[in-house]
């Protein structure tokens, strides 16, 4: 599909409204009795009075809460109430964005409701809130995108449709360390129904959601930019004597209150949310949503991903001496390495490095460790022809930090009045000068290549106070300011972004960043189950994914190691301890595998499509995770065994049935000739003999 037009269709009267049109999606609003209400959705590109005497849009009073946003200060709702004052619309680089001003007549507040469209079937959407009075305001209440999705008329489907069985809610299942990406299909019932992410629920649930009508073949989409409390609300009024039932959305903020304290003439901007509406499948869904990322979300000249260079590292799981740092970078450059980092650790003394997070925040090379510093090491990987880069852990303090009693005031605060054992109040403007200036210090200083960002603690902390407001809001607006900052500071540094592995993947954290961990988690079955989900909320290049190292050689074949992390970012680790022979046969695969990235993945990577035949990977014991080029002229799959062995088709999805195409299975090296109708109508017969192994294909178009 193309990604060209966009507008914004604007109809006056004493009723405005507002008609989002991107590609074939359109949201539509009206300013109804001082409310801006949500009227519905159409994925086929009509606005919804397409038929000018019946309109289509949703009747208000189907809905408890109409409302396009929900927003509280004071204690006082202002969804109601609101003045039109003016409609701004003007042309970007990437497509239309319109500021609707809205006057309360509640609160002395205005409201610009900001809406980007880009022509592809997703919109991003984000609220300025200004204090017009001489006193400060507490917000306590904000929903950035709400109200009414649709009404279905189960009549027209079905005399008897299953009120249960109408709506099915995907979304990553669980929120612990090591399940990120667990994507699951749930069926809706006739509830009130919500997703959470860290406020009330661990840190590593990436804030996404699919709605799917099983009846009318729609999906919603939505992503939640925020690295704080989020969450996705569905309300869903059926029951099985109706004909129709009634389906509200709302994608929510939420933290202790207030969550901001707005002071007088301030205006204080929200997280974004991003939404999306499609008529397809999970996968149409999945690349439109990639498409939107790609093309105005993660678009940063500066934190480009394209060159998607193969990492390599070391940490606390070794000595870290420059002896051993030395010979595992020879060894990562034998491999095909093309960046060596240091990881966590090289703050500590000798024989200290598991205490390495007692140590953050030292941020310098431990002397006896690195009794030439750093450069010593940045000069052995540079000669070796590879890049550098160095972990950091900037918004903690340690207990063995020399600025850990120094900086007292800085740790935040809990709902308990208790000091933070180490997380530092980036709210604090003293303190986000310090860590800002800090990480240019250590980027030029020690000649960096690459930053590996990371944020060691629990979600808990992300809810302390600080002045009377929780500081979730102000703390991460600090962090996303910091990073931009230094992104267009060091535009050929590379900035990794990691929180203990996969706990800040979301939209807004990754605007100023090339790629991230998605997971710590590199152990099968969980490791492929990551990537099969991740790979949904993130485009594939942007997802870095580990081979060797952190567990992951200690279950599964070495193939399926491999190839877990060949469809994404590539990361490696050591195969052998200082001292150890190179097992050959485990390096001839591991050159080949690299080499083979390097060659036929990589260049597809960053504009890919991709097709999980397997959605939910962990519950059918089976993973295949297929990227293509977008023009159908190569692509790869990559079938991973989770809990037995299997003999499957697969149907590659990539494909143009008009196309030729030299088939390669890479277990074997067998390669033959098949039409795309063919591999279209008859599919690839794969038998995979035992569980945790894996088959490699790839096509590609000839002549």
């Amino acid at each position: 599909m193309t990604h060209n037009f966009c507008d914004l269709y604007y109809q006056a009267g004493e009723n405005p409204v507002f008609s989002y049109r991107s590609s074939l999606a359109v949201y539509e609003e009206v300013l109804q009795g001082g409310v801006l209400v949500s009227s519905g959705y159409n994925a086929a590109g009509y606005p919804l009075n397409v038929l000018s005497g019946f309109p289509s849009r949703l009747n208000p009073a189907d809905f408890a809460e109409p409302s396009a946003f929900n927003i509280e200060i004071d204690g006082r709702s202002i969804d109601f109430g609101l003045k039109f004052v003016d409609l701004k619309t003007e042309r970007t680089e990437n497509g239309v964005e319109s500021v609707l001003i809205l006057d309360s007549s509640i609160k002395s507040v205005r409201l610009k409701i900001h809406t980007m469209l880009d022509g592809t079937q997703m919109f991003s959407r984000y609220i300025e809130i200004e204090n017009l009075s001489d006193e400060s305001m507490a917000l306590s209440r904000l929903s950035l995108l709400a109200g009414g999705l649709e009404k279905t008329e189960h009549d027209r489907y079905s005399v008897h449709a299953n009120v249960n069985k109408i709506y099915s809610v995907g979304y990553f299942e669980s929120d612990r360390w090591g399940r990120e990406g667990e994507f699951v299909w749930h069926d809706l019932t006739p509830e009130s129904f919500s997703v959470s992410a860290r406020f009330g629920n661990d840190r590593f649930r990436h804030p996404l959601i699919f709605i799917r009508n099983n009846l009318t073949g729609l999906i919603y989409f939505s992503q939640i930019g925020w690295s704080s409390g989020c969450r996705f609300t569905l309300d869903y009024n059926a029951n099985s004597e109706r004909t129709s039932s009634a389906l509200a959305f709302k994608a929510e903020v939420v933290s202790h209150n207030p969550m901001a304290v707005i002071a007088p003439k301030e205006t204080f901007v929200t997280p974004e949310v991003h939404m999306g509406v499609i008529n397809g499948g999970l996968d149409d869904a999945v690349n439109e949503m990639h498409a939107h990322i790609r093309k105005s979300v993660l678009n940063m000249k500066e934190a480009d991903p394209a060159e998607c260079l193969v990492g390599a590292g070391m940490g606390a799981e070794h000595d870290m001496s420059v002896e051993t740092s030395k010979n595992f970078m020879r060894q990562f450059a034998d491999m095909g390495g093309e960046v060596f980092i240091v990881d966590a650790g090289w703050e500590c003394p000798p024989e200290k490095q598991t205490e390495w997070g007692n140590y953050s925040g030292t941020l310098v090379p431990d002397p006896d460790r690195y009794p030439n510093g750093l450069h010593e090491l940045s000069e052995y990987c540079h000669s070796l022809g590879m890049k550098f880069g160095l972990w950091v852990d900037i918004e903690s303090l340690g207990r063995d930090c020399p600025y850990f009693e120094e900086r007292l005031e800085w740790r935040a605060t809990d709902i308990f009045g208790k000091r933070n054992p180490r997380m530092i109040d980036m709210s604090i403007p003293e303190a986000a000068k310090w860590a800002e200036d800090e990480l240019a210090r250590i980027i030029s200083e020690y000649k960096l290549d690459l930053l590996r960002a990371d944020h060691n603690v629990s979600f808990r902390e992300y809810f302390a106070f600080n002045g009377g407001e929780c500081i979730s809001i102000r703390h991460h607006q600090a962090v996303y300011k910091m990073y931009e900052n230094l992104k267009k500071r060091f535009p050929t540094v590379i900035f990794e972004n990691c929180a203990g592995g996969g706990a800040r993947t979301d939209l807004g954290m990754m605007k100023n960043f090339n790629h991230t961990w998605v997971s710590d988690c590199q152990r099968a079955p969980y490791s492929v189950s990551i990537t099969n989900g991740m790979t949904m909320a993130l485009p594939p290049e942007r997802v870095d994914r580990l081979f060797a190292g952190m567990g992951c050689h200690e279950h599964g074949s070495l193939d399926l190691q491999m190839r877990n992390t060949m469809l994404t970012h590539m990361t490696l680790n050591v195969v052998a301890p200082v001292g150890a022979e190179l097992n050959s046969s485990q390096m001839d695969f591991i050159r080949r595998s690299v080499k083979l990235y390097k060659d036929f993945i990589r260049p597809i990577l960053p504009a890919a499509k991709v097709y999980h035949h397997t959605p939910e990977a962990k519950k059918e014991g089976l993973c295949v995770l297929e990227i293509a080029a977008p023009d159908s002229t190569k692509g790869v799959i990559g079938i991973f065994t989770l809990s037995k062995a299997q003999k499957i088709c697969v149907t590659p999805k990539g494909i143009n049935a008009g196309k030729q195409y030299k088939i390669t299975l890479d277990n074997s090296g067998a390669s033959f000739a098949l039409s795309g109708y063919e591999l279209m109508n008859g599919g690839l017969k794969i038998d995979i003999p035992s569980s945790l192994a894996s088959e490699l294909v790839l096509y590609e178009e000839v002549n």
